[in-house]
């Protein structure tokens, strides 16, 4: 596919799965074991303070418009099914689709507001905190290796 309606949409795609690959790689791999070294109170604080923060235009468009754009793109996959390279941009958008965008409206999202809920110097966040860092993290690694394997799938789309 080295032409067509689905080279800017792949090229999108690859563009806005890589972004947040990538974002989601740096709190799997550091910004989570920073946090998770923090006494509880300021580890719960903070991770609301970056849970408010995240929900802003600069990350959400990418987020979100990235969820869009799959979703654009699968629509008119299925409809027109090019020769060469239909599997890929169903499985870049499927994998974006449910692994990133579906894993953190169904596992992160919900931690987000039940620590959100937390008073942060409380025996209840300083007993949640550690659970919530192993699962948040968990679900996290998921979105992070979804996002990298549909960018992926999208740059193979392109070739």
């Amino acid at each position: 596919m080295s032409d067509g309606p689905y080279v800017v949409l792949v090229v999108l795609g690859v563009l806005g799965t890589g972004l947040t690959a990538g974002v989601f790689c740096a709190f799997s791999t550091f910004v989570m074991r920073g946090l998770a070294a923090l006494p509880p109170a300021q580890g719960v604080a903070a991770m609301n303070a970056i849970n408010k923060a995240a929900v802003r235009p600069a990350f959400m468009s990418v987020f979100l418009g990235t969820a869009l754009l799959a979703a654009v793109t699968a629509v008119v996959t299925l409809v027109l099914w090019p020769e060469d390279s239909a599997v890929e941009l169903l499985l870049g958008s499927g994998l974006y689709l449910a692994g990133s965008f579906g894993v953190t409206v169904a596992a992160n999202v919900p931690r987000n507001d039940a620590l959100l809920r937390l008073e942060p110097g409380s025996a209840e966040a300083a007993d949640r905190w550690p659970a919530y860092v192993r699962e948040w993290t968990a679900w996290n690694h998921v979105r992070a290796v979804a996002s990298a394997a549909a960018a992926m799938a999208y740059v193979l789309a392109l070739v």
